[in-house]
């Protein structure tokens, strides 16, 4: 009986080890900066810190290996495939893939992007192994070609990073909601923390005694539904109550003349300061500068929420997409209509009062790394993988 007992542990720690066998398929996460590549940099440091039972293989379609990688550990190891002809990329990618799936027989695959979700299916489906396909919103929000369309359907699971871009993808793609898992986007709490704001940059862009609303964004003109334009028309408005306010935006890009002749014409030019690109490591010391973190936009989730809260400002954003996650349907933090000044206007002017709890920059800080700290994550991660 003894004897039977001690086998039958052997037998479930090498079931346990061979059904965490994983393979991760990306576009590319090393060779740009970006959101998605932001999201999947934080599940590879997720997967990392599970135990060693758990281990995955990661191809990267348009990588190499001399980008720098942080997260090659025993439980991950990367594959990369960048090559001057894409087509070549692709069929190597495929044949490493096939290679894997013939001789490891993985649990499970993990597609990172739509644009591979029909490669994955073409190899997946005939073997009988189920795969995901991880999705960061607006590549499936439109009505999608009818092979990924087919891929998504055979699909095990989807896994996202909102409500609002499962409600949108189901509605226009057919998807069953109930196959739509949520992996929301994450925060470091010990990156993004609150602090004092520093002189430099205070004297740098003209912040002396100001209120100061911030807002970081492309400044494309494709992209004004990040509402840089709203915040600038609301700027009178909020200026009547507080004549020192200041609006910094952060971010370059070809819609900013356009933004500029706006607060000329407004009367508002020297209340709006173009801050330019900044790079990720000098963010931190920017949301310090704000009052207010205010981006009325139409996010999948918005993740420049996150890190303003962990910062302890207060934010707000509209009120009809994936912000509803992290703002907690306005639990921490002012939800308006996102192209409405003065619905704009009517939120500043509370949070620059403060009198509001979600003004409070402990608790906010408090709240959203309970909720979207790196914990969050690795817990909601192990969750989703131990379900399958």
């Amino acid at each position: 009986m003894q004897i039977d007992t001690i086998e039958s542990k052997i037998s479930l720690s090498k079931t346990s080890r061979e059904s965490a066998n994983h393979v991760f398929v990306f576009l590319e996460v090393f060779a740009r900066e970006g959101g998605i590549q932001s999201y999947v940099k934080d599940i590879f440091r997720a997967y990392g810190e599970l135990n060693q039972d758990y281990q995955a293989e990661v191809l990267l379609l348009r990588d190499s290996p001399e980008y720098c990688n942080h997260f090659a550990s025993e439980n991950l190891k990367f594959h990369y495939f960048h090559h001057p002809s894409p087509q070549i990329g692709r069929i190597k990618i495929a044949g490493v893939l096939l290679k894997f799936l013939l001789q490891k027989r993985p649990q499970r695959v993990f597609c990172g992007h739509i644009n591979l979700a029909a490669l994955v299916q073409t190899l997946c489906q005939p073997l009988g192994i189920p795969y995901t396909i991880l999705t960061y919103g607006k590549e499936f929000w439109e009505p999608l070609k009818d092979r990924e369309r087919r891929a998504l359907a055979s699909a095990e699971e989807i896994w996202t990073i909102s409500r609002y871009s499962r409600d949108r993808a189901c509605a226009v793609n057919g998807i069953d909601p109930h196959k739509v898992k949520m992996l929301p986007c994450a925060i470091d709490g010990d990156k993004f923390t609150p602090g004092t704001k520093q002189p430099e940059l205070v004297a740098k862009y003209g912040l002396t005694d100001a209120k100061v609303l911030m807002t970081v964004a492309r400044l494309w003109s494709g992209d004004i539904y990040k509402g840089v334009d709203v915040t600038i028309r609301a700027l009178p408005k909020i200026a009547q109550a507080f004549p020192e306010v200041k609006y910094l935006v952060i971010g370059r890009g070809d819609d900013q003349p356009r933004l500029a002749q706006l607060a000329q014409d407004l009367g508002v030019s020297d209340r709006v300061v173009f801050a330019g690109f900044v790079p990720t490591e000098q963010l931190v010391d920017h949301y310090r500068l704000a009052d207010a973190y205010i981006m009325p936009s139409q996010e999948g989730f918005g993740i420049v929420y996150l890190e303003a809260m962990a910062c302890g400002v207060p934010v707000l954003s509209g009120d009809d997409d994936g912000s509803a996650d992290p703002l907690q349907d306005g639990k921490l933090g002012w939800r308006v209509p996102h192209r409405n000044p003065e619905a704009v206007a009517a939120a500043c002017l509370e949070i620059l009062q403060g009198d509001d709890l979600r003004c409070d920059g402990e608790w906010l800080r408090e709240q959203a790394i309970a909720l979207f700290g790196m914990n969050a994550l690795r817990n909601q991660l192990l969750s989703l993988i131990q379900h399958q």
